[in-house]
């Protein structure tokens, strides 16, 4: 259970990932109990993690895309401690469908030239151009380079409005998601932040997702990449 749990391939998940990690390799009598349990007296859990409330009224509900990385959403998490490679912010960009996504360590002083760039290096070559983006009214989204781009793409950038967290509230729940993971990852293993940012990643797209009752990258491939607690099993198996 510290190895599904305190490693840096697992990362704190909450008791229902981590049970559904676990029960691919090992059972035992009480297995979900004790893993609640477990969970429930982690300190790192008890600082980091926040409290999740059932909303106050309907949200307002949205297409379900068709198709994996048709539909995309993004949102910024800023103001983050300044890094040895000058990153203060991380870029979120979501998969609607399948829910995998990418965490891109950014500088907020960056050029919408620059953000452009990274969004096809790191998006429009693994998975191709989006018929649509949800988006907050950050300043790099409105820029008028940003619309020329998306516009040369054949893709089109959906705005909300301010306070309307009901177009882009898987975007802020990822961000959630996201920052207890990355506040866990400071307190256990030190270092900068964009450091853990690979295995923070892999470890949120293989993770179990009660939404889509499976992990983003099954629903995205087919198939998981390793798990991090059967990895670790197949590393000790082997060596």
């Amino acid at each position: 259970m510290d190895e599904a749990h305190c490693s840096r391939y697992s990362i704190h998940p909450g008791s229902t990932k981590m049970y559904h990690d676990l029960k691919e390799v090992y059972w035992w009598n009480d297995m979900k109990r004790n893993i609640t349990e477990y969970v429930e007296q982690c300190s790192n859990c008890q600082q980091v993690k926040e409290e999740h409330q059932r909303s106050g009224g309907l949200a307002q509900t949205m297409d379900i895309p068709i198709w994996k990385w048709e539909a995309i959403n993004m949102d910024f998490i800023t103001s983050l401690p300044l890094s040895f490679k000058r990153h203060d912010s991380i870029w979120v960009i979501i998969d609607r469908l399948t829910k995998s996504a990418h965490f891109l360590p950014v500088k907020s002083n960056s050029t919408t030239e620059e953000y452009a760039k990274l969004y096809v290096r790191e998006v429009v070559r693994l998975h191709g151009t989006p018929l649509s983006i949800i988006s907050d009214r950050g300043a790099q989204f409105t820029a008028h380079f940003w619309r020329l781009f998306q516009k040369s793409l054949g893709t089109h950038v959906n705005l909300n409005t301010a306070f309307h967290p009901q177009t882009d509230g898987q975007a802020e729940r990822t961000i959630q998601t996201l920052e207890d993971v990355l506040r866990a990852c400071v307190l256990d293993f030190k270092g900068n932040w964009d450091d853990h940012m690979p295995l923070i990643e892999f470890n949120y797209n293989n993770s179990y997702h009660s939404s889509i009752v499976m992990a983003p990258f099954e629903a995205l491939y087919g198939h998981q990449c390793r798990s991090p607690i059967g990895w670790l099993k197949y590393v000790k198996l082997k060596y």
